[in-house]
């Protein structure tokens, strides 16, 4: 349970990114669990910039997965890694 990671890992923040207000939703509900089962634990929200606000990593992982590039979503090495991932499907395309 991520509390306990927080333990492991001596802090008690979580920082949480958030697209829409049905982010904020799911995220509270989130943030309320984790303070009942760790009065210690505060949840910061980060709200993104407007331009990045439709993105989330299942359109991203989609994206590779059909060969497209993401370079201008996510930094070269996370795009490195989804393209290692996701290479065996379309190894023509990424060799």
């Amino acid at each position: 349970m991520l509390v306990d990671y927080l333990k492991e890992q001596k802090t008690n923040i979580i920082l949480r990114g958030l697209r829409t207000a049905s982010d904020f939703e799911y995220e509270f509900q989130r943030a309320l669990t984790n303070r009942v089962l760790d009065k210690e634990v505060e949840t910061v929200f980060v709200m993104t910039s407007a331009q990045y606000s439709f993105l989330n990593s299942t359109l991203i992982k989609e994206a590779v997965n059909l060969g497209g590039s993401v370079s201008q979503f996510v930094p070269p090495g996370v795009e490195r890694r989804l393209m290692q991932k996701f290479k065996h499907m379309y190894r023509k395309k990424f060799e």
